[in-house]
């Protein structure tokens, strides 16, 4: 029962996952919406326009029955004349035109679904299935569609029916009309008739659009499982870290044993810690060239050796060394006086090695501020 209840889809979509949705194609749609916005630009258009066209296309008419004798004894004259009045009809047509294809981009901006997503022009051959189109013909969406085109069918019937009951008397009154006049008067008629059958859709797209935006969001809803798993994506997988910070502290112990070399002097607990540090010119305190416990002290001791970096045993110090400073960086204000004893000493040593003498003596009971030194030193 736990496991039936992990796998059931309970949580909110993630950012990561809409965004992945998104990159598929993935986003709400609705047809309706769009049928909407094209069908009420094209009724704007013509009601503030169609006095505009109608006079265009009257015009284009009587220029269209003009019949000059010469395009009867000239065919390619008739072909210029056809392709002459073709073009005119274009460019008065143009702004619906125009206003329908911009009005054909608007949809997926309402709903925040404008997206360019190439993995949709590839081809899905489990669309190809017949068995799986059966299925879908059954489906719940399927049931959907078909109750709205039901919905849509008798809203537009009804208001049709009411439309025409209305206007009856005005429309068997325009068989008494004038010709003109009764052109006029039907197309106001129409128009009338096509804007309230386009408003009344909009009752259809309101109840769509919610139910479109529900179901997208419902179909990318995650079982927590998914949670879990997409976090540890983002987060990284344990394993995986932990094997990157075990490499990066290869990396770092490979670069601080190159450094060893350079160290001026090691200091020992003696065997179970070990300090490099090195003071040059321009420094501001000496700084800790390596460091390390164990296996790691031993190898620094060894580097130390073969390279003939002087080493010596202070176990407070190099406890408090290894606890309080921080690799490629100087030593605690704290620790300087017992450093600076340190050094001289192996400044002494060297001078020894160089020029012979009395051997120096080795440094004791360094100042080394007890709170530094860690419990057992």
């Amino acid at each position: 029962m736990a496991e039936d209840s992990d796998l059931e889809k309970t949580e909110e979509p993630t950012g990561r996952r809409l965004e992945q949705a998104r990159e598929k194609g993935q986003v709400p749609q609705s047809r309706e919406l769009g049928t909407f916005v094209i069908l009420i630009t094209a009724a704007a258009m013509l009601w503030m326009m169609g006095g505009w066209f109608m006079a265009r296309i009257l015009e284009l008419m009587r220029q269209s029955l003009i019949v000059d004798p010469k395009y009867f004894l000239e065919p390619n004259l008739m072909v210029t004349r056809f392709a002459s009045l073709f073009g005119d009809s274009l460019l008065v047509l143009a702004p619906l035109f125009v206003g329908l294809v911009v009005a054909s981009l608007l949809p997926p901006f309402f709903l925040n679904a404008w997206v360019f997503a190439p993995k949709k022009l590839m081809p899905e051959l489990n669309r190809m299935n017949p068995i799986a189109g059966i299925g879908r013909m059954f489906s719940w969406n399927s049931l959907m569609e078909l109750g709205k085109a039901v919905l849509k069918a008798t809203l537009v019937g009804g208001v049709a029916v009411l439309l025409i009951s209305h206007q009856r008397d005005e429309i068997f009154g325009l068989l008494a009309e004038p010709l003109e006049k009764g052109l006029a008067h039907a197309g106001q008629m129409i128009l009338f008739s096509f804007m309230m059958l386009v408003l009344t859709l909009f009752l259809v797209v309101a109840a769509d659009v919610p139910f479109q935006l529900w179901q997208h969001f419902k179909q990318l809803k995650m079982s927590k499982e998914e949670v879990k798993q997409e976090m540890k994506e983002m987060m990284g997988d344990p394993h995986v870290k932990g094997r990157i910070r075990s490499l990066q502290m290869q990396a770092a112990r490979k670069r601080m044993m190159q450094a060893v070399p350079q160290a001026d002097v090691i200091v020992t607990n003696p065997t179970h810690y070990a300090v490099a540090l090195a003071y040059k010119a321009g420094m501001g305190a000496p700084k800790v060239l390596a460091k390390g416990v164990g296996e790691v002290a031993l190898k620094i001791r060894e580097l130390g050796a073969a390279h003939a970096v002087p080493m010596l045993e202070a176990p407070p110090l190099a406890r408090a060394l290894y606890k309080h400073a921080e690799l490629d960086q100087e030593i605690p204000a704290a620790l300087y006086n017992a450093v600076a004893e340190v050094l001289a000493y192996v400044y002494q040593l060297a001078n020894w090695r160089a020029q012979g003498g009395d051997y120096p003596s080795m440094p004791r009971n360094l100042p080394v501020p007890p709170e530094l030194v860690p419990e057992g030193a």
